[in-house]
């Protein structure tokens, strides 16, 4: 369990580590004009802000040195720093408090997608079970074509009927196709 906690502070670490340099770099562009490059040990025993312009740089308050941040191991070493005395990025927050918020802000941003795509998951399915008002409306106005038509073709016949018995062609025999015969 220990060794896969490390390793996941490890990833979170290097997540961060790749993020923060962006931004780092970006703000640094615009904000200020670029420094020559220094050694991160030359801003030992002066201050924190000073050490953490550099991105490459880490500050630990143990000893108030500026070393060079360790990328080939993600997080820095205890024996370098402890992560509650280490601080990259900003001063006012150490790396245990990076890693627990970046966790739980990632945690909460995939609960929150996970949520969603349950939630969407459910509409669609009550949605797609029972007929939309609409759907049942437009069957209603099709029904009510539909018979409406069958009243207006009934009437047709019944014209169509009485002309044909007021000129004698209507037979009264069961038969419709029976020959009809000339008297």
């Amino acid at each position: 369990m220990g060794a896969r906690w490390v390793r996941t502070l490890r990833l979170l670490g290097l997540v961060l580590l790749w993020s923060r340099a962006g931004m780092t770099e970006a703000f640094l562009a615009t904000a200020t004009p670029p420094a020559p490059a220094q050694a991160c040990s030359e801003f030992s025993q002066r201050s924190c802000e000073e050490c953490l312009r550099n991105v490459s740089c880490l500050w630990c308050f143990t000893n108030n040195t500026c070393i060079d941040y360790p990328v080939r191991s993600i997080l820095p070493p205890s024996s370098l720093c402890s992560l509650s005395n280490a601080r990259w990025g900003v001063c006012w927050i150490n790396f245990e408090a990076l890693i627990i918020t970046i966790a739980v802000i990632a945690g909460i941003i995939l609960v929150s997608i996970a949520v969603c795509c349950c939630y969407c998951c459910y509409c669609r399915r009550r949605f797609k079970s029972r007929p939309d008002e609409e759907e049942e409306q437009l069957a209603r106005k099709r029904e009510e074509r539909r018979l409406q038509s069958l009243q207006r073709k009934h009437e047709r016949k019944q014209k169509h009927d009485e002309i044909r018995k007021k000129y004698g062609l209507l037979q009264e025999s069961d038969n419709p196709y029976s020959r009809f015969e000339n008297e």
